[in-house]
């Protein structure tokens, strides 16, 4: 493993220096001003959510992520995008161990030595990159749903980090669906308390806020991001926005962004969800706790209305288990590199371009056959369900014939 990280390590290092347009890890932070923004506009009492942010970024979050960003407010402006970029790194860190917990491994020198350089590995893979570099909170939100996953299923505290994460940001409530599917009452409980919680602490700091979020703001997903067709929307509805418009050479030109109906994503939305929950919940009963729970949140991803590529970071724990699965059987390590080389933040330019693309998903949607890369993440996910659907058929299909092998009455000597 270590000289794989290594070699991996160096790689990303060469080919992407830090303050590399786009695509470092020094110099970004705009989603991160727009945090601290918010919680100007709170102390100066102007409305959270009515006019645009610094970088005319609108505030997407719940009211009570103000309370999070609060302590960042009292430093100077860029220290705080420093540390908020020092402490990603060590939540990063901590999402990789956390994932080895999930394992079932103790934590020992070496496997804190291990998790440092896959970490660094991480850091190349785009969603990772991206978050570090806009000063996104996403590796927060998958720290603590892992939080959550490393804990027993008896844990009276079991539910709690899903619930923070969802009232910081709406995505991670759909883990609670997770828990009610594998039949996790107490967490499922758990979870919605803390939810609960995190919307009445909102509530009474930001009342006339909060009011306008939870009365409509929440389910404007315009907010996010206003064209669905940009390749950085990896999400099920970007993919059917990107599949059902006309080529953009044609005299008719891309759809309006809201010609999709919702009908048109949601329902494949549902078909996606049923699905995964149905492998899912087989793969949590066959003891594979880590791979359950990173389908869930690759799931997430794919249904939301709207996905930019750094809120697919469940490729971290995607990664961690097929490393965990190469150090038994060398043959993984070639979808442990696929996965590298596919979502890796490779920067590149083609000749019309005035900065590096970032991203094979960044592909021009005007080459074919490239431009089925826009769809990438999406095509992944896809790969991945099938994959683990597979396994979970094959298995219980092994255990039943195991059975009636064992039922049948043994041949008369």
């Amino acid at each position: 493993m270590s000289i794989w990280a290594v070699a991996a390590a160096v790689l990303l290092v060469a080919t992407v220096p830090l303050r590399t347009p786009r695509a470092g890890l020094l110099g970004g932070g705009d989603d991160f001003d727009a945090y601290r923004d918010g919680v100007q506009h709170v102390l100066a009492h102007s409305p959270l959510y009515a006019e645009p942010l610094i970088h005319q970024h609108l505030y997407t979050y719940p009211p009570f992520s103000i309370v999070v960003f609060l302590p960042f407010s009292w430093l100077p402006f860029g220290t705080d995008t420093n540390i908020w970029l020092a402490f990603n790194v060590v939540v990063l860190i901590a999402a990789v161990l956390l994932c080895w917990r999930i394992l079932g491994y103790r934590f020992t020198p070496y496997l804190l030595a291990q998790s440092l350089l896959l970490s660094a590995v991480c850091t190349f893979l785009e969603p990772v990159r991206s978050t570090l570099l806009h000063g996104q909170i996403n590796l927060v939100l998958l720290a603590l749903v892992l939080w959550d996953g490393a804990r027993g299923a008896a844990s009276r505290l079991k539910g709690v980090g899903v619930g923070l994460a969802a009232g910081v940001k709406l995505t991670p409530a759909y883990f609670i669906l997770y828990y009610l599917a594998v039949r996790q009452w107490r967490a499922t409980a758990v979870a919605l308390a803390a939810v609960v919680a995190t919307i009445v602490v909102g509530w009474a700091a930001l009342p006339s806020d909060s009011r306008q979020y939870w009365s409509g703001t929440f389910a404007d997903s315009k907010r996010i991001g206003d064209d669905p067709l940009h390749p950085s929307n990896q999400s099920l509805g970007g993919a059917i926005a990107r599949l059902t418009a006309p080529h953009p050479d044609s005299p008719i030109g891309h759809l309006p962004g809201n010609a999709l109906p919702m009908w048109a994503w949601l329902l494949p939305a549902l078909a996606v969800t049923g699905a995964s929950m149905w492998v899912v919940v087989r793969l949590h009963r066959a003891g594979e706790r880590l791979l359950a729970v990173t389908i869930t949140g690759l799931t997430a991803a794919v249904v939301s209305p709207f996905s930019w590529t750094h809120h697919w970071v469940w490729f971290v724990p995607l990664l961690v288990y097929l490393v965990h699965r190469a150090q038994g059987n060398a043959r993984w390590w070639l979808p442990a590199a696929g996965l590298f080389l596919l979502i890796g933040a490779w920067p590149y330019r083609f000749p019309m371009d005035l900065e590096p693309r970032i991203g094979l998903f960044m592909f021009p949607d005007t080459w074919a056959p490239w431009e089925v890369l826009a769809n990438l993440y999406i095509l992944l996910y896809a790969v991945i369900l099938a994959a683990a659907a597979t396994w979970v058929i094959s298995r219980d299909r092994v255990r039943r014939k195991t059975v009636t092998d064992a039922a049948e009455p043994a041949p008369q000597q």
